[in-house]
């Protein structure tokens, strides 16, 4: 399975019997379904986000993506709770996309989100 933000690889990984799969070069993380969501419940599963947030921002940008698990075009969503974080999610198996430091960035909601969210903009 490649990744459909920078053609790379990925490697499963898994956390706490949950498994994903991580880009090896960009350092994006493909869910199933709800995983992500699960995750977010358990604690130190931020781990799993090794990748550059940096570098995930620049990858922000590219949001027209095949779902890499069943090649269906993915919608770009915004998290309801924090509108800064954009990510992918197929219609079809509902798998979801998030860029590198995302993850991490989903899961503990700070001070600093409240302003990120002020001037989040709009996605298109």
């Amino acid at each position: 399975m490649k990744c459909s933000k920078c053609g790379g690889v990925f490697e499963e990984i898994e956390y706490s019997g949950i498994k994903c799969n991580r880009c090896v070069s960009c350092r994006g993380i493909l869910f199933s379904m709800l995983d992500h969501e699960h995750l977010k419940t358990i604690e130190g599963s931020e781990s799993i986000d090794i990748g550059d947030a940096q570098v995930g921002k620049q990858y922000n940008s590219l949001h027209r993506i095949a779902c890499p698990q069943c090649a269906t075009r993915m919608i770009p969503m915004v998290d309801r709770d924090q509108p800064h974080i954009w990510y992918e999610a197929c219609t079809t198996c509902y798998s979801v996309f998030f860029d590198a430091g995302e993850f991490t960035d989903f899961k503990e909601k700070t001070v600093l989100d409240f302003f990120l969210d002020l001037f989040a903009g709009e996605r298109k």
